[in-house]
């Protein structure tokens, strides 16, 4: 079982290569992002909380996305494997991950880390707020989530390297590129 956890900053293409890799190799794509986003357009409970923090730029306090993602996994089992795509965020996260996964019998693969440049972010998300009418990628929320990215989340990357289980990949060129960069880390690692 292929499971990838997919690592970057807010506007890295985590989603767009995401997709591309799912259809790659045949994998369940589990995007936090997605699901929270989903929650917010039915007006659960869960999705006002979590609405009002992600306007604001701050991150879905970790007992509520773990608890999402334990039971989107439990419900995808029996696959091929999965694509974590914003998850995990912290170490935390990434201790539940472990155990969300060893109890259906697997383990996480890799962490493939995307790299990309604050300009190019920026204008990436900028142009997405456009074409896509999001309200939450406006400059000052931008700016935030990449702070807090480069503060909190990436520490994350500390706790798959310690395992050997970290790489990276140049994400600012196309789309294309990046998944091609992704499915020779896959290759030499399968």
């Amino acid at each position: 079982m292929l499971n990838i956890v997919l690592f970057g900053p807010p506007g890295a293409g985590k989603g767009t290569v995401a997709k591309k890799v799912v259809e790659e190799k045949k994998l369940v794509h589990l995007s936090t992002g997605d699901i929270l986003r989903e929650e917010i357009e039915r007006g659960s409970a869960l999705g006002k909380e979590a609405g009002q923090l992600i306007a604001q730029g701050q991150l879905v306090p970790d007992e509520v996305v773990v608890a999402m993602v334990r039971e989107f996994v439990k419900r995808k089992i029996p696959c091929s494997g999965f694509i974590f795509d914003g998850f995990p965020r912290t170490t935390e996260q990434a201790k539940e991950l472990d155990a969300i996964m060893a109890a259906q019998g697997a383990a996480i693969t890799m962490m493939i880390a995307l790299e990309v440049s604050e300009d190019e972010i920026i204008r990436r998300m900028l142009s997405r707020a456009e074409i896509e009418g999001r309200p939450d990628d406006t400059i000052d929320v931008i700016r935030k989530r990449i702070a807090t990215y480069h503060e909190k989340i990436k520490v994350t990357s500390d706790y798959y390297k310690a395992q050997n289980k970290y790489y990276t990949v140049d994400s600012s060129l196309t789309p294309e590129n990046t998944l091609r960069q992704i499915l020779s880390i896959v290759k030499g690692e399968g």
